[in-house]
């Protein structure tokens, strides 16, 4: 698997509760661009809609040496997943406080998917906590491998 875009911000803002790997609708140029690596995650997420899982506000660079197939850099796309899935996504969307937020993108054999999470927001104290657990990590590895050193 072949990572082409993750969204590092989802990780820190929100606690992932599940995780779900879909396929993504893209046309032609879309998918060369996408394959360049030249597609953000960046203040994207998903909703459901007339029983659709749709990505809002992903961007994916127009193809250099595409012309009329090229549409809108950051359109609505939709999501590949079965109707199984969209409908226990939406039941648990409807609780207060949860989303849905893609994770990565990344290209599996031939095809480009997206992992998308089920996510709860998390609070400023939450942050703060996970911050210091990141901290406290790397401050215990950078003595470990000082200490192998020696």
């Amino acid at each position: 698997m072949k990572t082409l875009a993750t969204n590092k911000k989802a990780r820190h803002d929100y606690f992932v509760v599940e995780t779900l790997e879909c396929g993504i609708n893209l046309i032609g140029c879309e998918v060369k661009s996408a394959r360049r690596g030249e597609l953000n995650l960046l203040d994207s997420f998903c909703t459901i809609k007339d029983g659709q899982l749709l990505l809002i506000g992903c961007y994916i660079k127009n193809y250099d040496k595409g012309s009329f197939s090229n549409l809108d850099s950051r359109r609505t796309r939709r999501l590949l997943a079965h109707k199984r899935e969209i409908d226990r996504l939406l039941g648990k969307v409807k609780q207060k406080g949860y989303s849905i937020v893609p994770l990565n993108v990344y290209l599996k054999q031939s095809l480009v998917k997206v992992e998308i999470a089920l996510v709860k927001g998390k609070q400023l104290y939450d942050k703060r906590q996970s911050i210091a657990k990141r901290d406290m990590d790397r401050y215990v590895n950078r003595e470990l491998r000082d200490y192998d050193k020696r």
